[in-house]
């Protein structure tokens, strides 16, 4: 409930974990970070003017993600759907806008401290892509009722609809998605993270692809390049021995899983430069996926700088 506090700075205030919970509802229907803030922005913008017209009629959460939503709505019309790389190629070929692709979110955007074991298979990046492949109505019903456990009638009346259609909606929605993706990083996981860092810090080819599954992929937004198998990701990465020797890497926490903040070795000086953010996902001990984002864009996204000059420290 809203306390009487004014001016819209305040108003914000008051919103605490609800902004988080937000986020991560709009970066799973738009798959950018950067998209995602736009419309918590918007959002915010709209529940300021209309604060006069809510008066607590209902519960505060429900009436912001129903803005929500309306404003995603209103972003998807017309927009190209957004997907992860599928050209099985070594070809670069030519950089593909942003807004071609699905982007990397850090978790403590979009996930609730409290509930990450349940909400972070929701932001997994094959599932975020997945969803970008249903309706926006498909995707706002599906994130409605199964991430947020909206009731049907609650769905029915945000979209002015009847609670048989969105129950109708859902189950189409739900064939569509894959099956659910790997369980969170385990201890042996987070070894294995540590042995891929070393090894390609050390560009040591041989330790780095001896990490991987035999089907492990490597793509590398914005190009539509993907890489199976570790012979073609060893081959790429020899191939492009001048760019990556040298690299400093950061963990992080990229979409509920392993992620990686990748500085390229400045040519002629000691320091280092943003890259590449790294999505990775493992399973059975080796690493199944290589996303890696070669977008320095989105450094400050995950609160790190554009430069360094020594190792960040491994947290």
């Amino acid at each position: 409930m809203l306390t009487a506090m004014p001016g819209r700075a305040a108003f914000e205030e008051q919103l605490g974990p609800l902004r988080q919970e937000l986020a991560g509802y709009c970066y799973r229907m738009l798959g950018s970070a950067f998209d995602a803030d736009d419309a918590v922005q918007e959002t915010l913008v709209r529940a300021w003017r209309g604060l006069d017209r809510f008066a607590g009629r209902a519960a505060l959460r429900t009436w912001l993600f129903t803005i929500a939503t309306r404003v995603c709505l209103d972003a998807l019309k017309g927009a190209r759907r957004r997907a992860l790389p599928t050209d099985v190629t070594d070809e670069l070929g030519p950089a593909h806008p942003r807004e071609t692709w699905v982007e990397p979110v850090p978790d403590h955007w979009v996930l609730d401290p409290a509930r990450v074991a349940v909400e972070r298979e929701s932001v997994r990046l094959a599932f975020v892509a997945a969803l970008q492949v249903l309706s926006p109505r498909q995707r706002a019903v599906l994130l409605l009722r199964d991430v947020l456990r909206w009731r049907a009638k609650e769905v029915a009346e945000l979209l002015d609809t009847t609670e048989d259609a969105v129950n109708a909606v859902l189950k189409r929605a739900r064939a569509a998605l894959p099956a659910p993706a790997p369980a969170p990083l385990s201890g042996d996981d987070r070894a294995l993270l540590a042995r891929y860092v070393d090894a390609f810090e050390r560009f040591d080819i041989g330790a780095l692809v001896a990490l991987l599954h035999d089907e492990a992929t490597l793509s590398m937004p914005p190009y539509d390049i993907t890489l199976i198998g570790p012979a073609s990701i060893a081959a790429w990465f020899r191939s492009r021995r001048a760019e990556c020797e040298g690299a400093l890497l950061v963990p992080l926490e990229v979409n509920g899983g392993a992620g990686l903040g990748q500085y390229r070795r400045d040519r002629g000086g000691p320091g280092h430069h943003a890259f590449a953010i790294h999505a990775l996902t493992t399973a059975g001990g080796r690493i199944t996926a290589l996303y890696t984002f070669l977008d320095p864009a989105l450094f400050p996204l995950f609160g790190l700088p554009e430069a360094v000059t020594e190792h960040l420290p491994f947290s």
